[in-house]
């Protein structure tokens, strides 16, 4: 079914939305999930979760990209629903060595202004990914977004984990070099 059709659903609250969303949707939504949390109950759970929040969230929201505006919620419901798990017992998982990856390019907020700062990071972040080959981007948008492992995305993208890490660390390096140029860090 078509995106648009299934938003034109959400607008006229038909709950057929939901079950066409999920048709459509719901094995990439799963995949985001589980690559957060490991855990098929959870990653279930969060996916449910997903389709709550887009029914709530449109209208007034008309998203001109339904699986990226699936993927943003589902990715934040299970990094929410994984912080609030490990709260007790951090480090050594997927997402702790994927965010410590891009620690050595972006540091944390402290402050309020630190938050307004993000926000001009965010763009030269999106700018710097635009400007990467197809492949590049495929590779960081996997690792850094979805949070796949480097074992993963060798398999997805037919390459050696050597070869994935390579590419990521030289990624990071541009990164830091252009956020440093920007005057973002």
């Amino acid at each position: 079914m078509d995106d648009n059709f299934i938003i034109d659903l959400y607008w006229s609250r038909d709950e057929k939305a939901i079950s066409e969303t999920s048709e459509k949707y719901g094995k990439y939504c799963y995949k985001i999930a589980f690559n957060v949390l490991s855990d098929q109950g959870d990653s279930e759970e969060c996916v449910n979760d997903t389709y709550l929040k887009a029914w709530n969230s449109i209208p007034p929201e008309r998203p001109s990209v339904l699986s990226a505006f699936l993927g943003r919620i589902t990715r934040n419901l299970a990094l929410n629903r994984y912080n609030y798990k490990t709260a007790q017992k951090r480090g050594g998982g997927r997402i702790e060595s994927s965010l410590e990856e891009l620690a050595e390019c972006v540091s944390g907020s402290e402050t309020p202004e630190d938050v307004l700062e993000g926000i001009s990071v965010g763009r030269v972040i999106n700018g710097f990914i635009a400007g990467l080959t197809q492949r590049n981007r495929n590779i960081f948008v996997s690792r850094y977004f979805y949070l796949e492992s480097v074992s993963e995305i060798a398999e997805k993208y037919g390459l050696t984990e050597p070869a994935v890490k390579t590419a990521l660390f030289r990624m990071r390096q541009a990164l830091a070099v252009v956020l440093k140029r920007e005057g973002a860090f």
